[in-house]
């Protein structure tokens, strides 16, 4: 793969997995926001090409490394993107993804898992609970889990809270509605058409905002009786930063994950400590935050938002509706 270009070609078998590796038939990729980062080349990336993508997928156990006593052939798993090392504090108290000597991530920065098979350290694969299907476990180890991480370990969401929610045709925007009224939760939800907004509410949403027609930090004041919201859910970037500011009631906090409308936004930080607001920058997930969610899905209590699923040999197309943000929830992959 080079920027902007993919080829679809014959691979051969990965070897057999070292003592600590398992070796994964890849059975669904989900695609994401940094699947579209890599295609298009993104400068801070130090990568050489061509790579493998694939950033979040789930995949079935076809052999086990020497050492390896946590996995058997045939258990279905879902594979941790992160390139972590394993043995710093942080990796040690089970906080991966501030790993000190992460090596990248797999589909942007090394080869990651839209390929038949591959293989990669047995402490990297969660094990998928029976009845849910590959389609859903997709989702779960980066969009699911991102959103777990953002609103349980950082927002510290509580039930009976606001929480303002942007995108939600988004696969982390639709992932955070089932998530936040999961944990009871009111939630506004922002989108650019009414279709999705439609959408929004039959997933759940309280309430819905056309940020296209509306100033929606003023609706969720006009929403919350001029209070504004406990928790705004932040991953757009300039275009809402300011007014997600101004959503947020005293002693707000802002969780941020992503910044697709850009890099820079100004911050009026009289309002930051006047107001005594809390921004929290939250990136990927844990290994637990992996476990947690998919033992949501596994009880019923949330499900994968399925926008599409597709052949491998469609993956551009895809990437491209992605792009041109035509999609509500996620699009998955199938291998064949």
């Amino acid at each position: 793969m080079a920027e902007r270009q993919l080829e679809l070609v014959e691979m051969a078998d990965p070897p057999p997995p070292a003592a600590d590796e398992v070796q994964v038939r890849v059975r669904a990729v989900a695609l994401n926001h940094i699947d579209l980062w890599g295609f298009r080349g993104m400068a801070f990336a130090k990568r050489t090409l061509p790579l493998t993508v694939g950033v979040e997928a789930v995949g079935e156990v076809a052999a086990v490394g020497a050492d390896v006593r946590t996995h058997r052939p045939g258990d279905r798993v879902a594979l941790y993107g992160g390139r972590t090392c394993g043995v710093c504090q942080a990796c040690r108290q089970g906080r991966d993804n501030l790993c000190a000597d992460v090596t990248g991530i797999a589909g942007f920065h090394v080869d990651g898992f839209a390929r038949t098979a591959c293989n990669l350290p047995a402490r990297l694969c969660v094990a998928i609970p029976d009845g849910l299907s590959w389609t859903d476990a997709a989702c779960a180890p980066l969009t699911f889990a991102t959103v777990e991480h953002m609103l349980f370990d950082n927002a510290r969401l509580m039930a009976g809270e606001w929480i303002l929610i942007h995108a939600a045709g988004s696969g982390i925007g639709s992932a955070a509605i089932r998530l936040a009224k999961d944990q009871g939760a009111t939630v506004i939800a922002t989108a650019g058409d009414d279709a999705k907004l439609e959408k929004a509410l039959a997933l759940g949403a309280d309430h819905v905002v056309n940020y296209r027609t509306q100033r929606f930090e003023s609706m969720a004041r006009r929403l919350t009786g001029k209070r504004g919201v406990d928790v705004v859910f932040e991953h757009v970037g300039p275009d809402t930063w300011s007014g997600s500011l101004l959503a947020l009631c005293r002693g707000g906090r802002l969780v941020t994950c992503g910044s697709t409308g850009g890099i820079l936004a100004e911050t009026n930080l009289f309002q930051v400590f006047q107001q005594q607001l809390r921004i929290f920058g939250s990136f990927g997930a844990t290994r637990r935050n992996v476990r947690d969610v998919l033992a949501r899905m596994a009880s019923g209590r949330v499900a994968a938002v399925i926008d599409s699923v597709i052949p491998l040999d469609r993956w551009s197309e895809g990437l491209t509706r992605l792009e041109e943000r035509r999609v509500f929830g996620k699009i998955v992959v199938t291998m064949p």
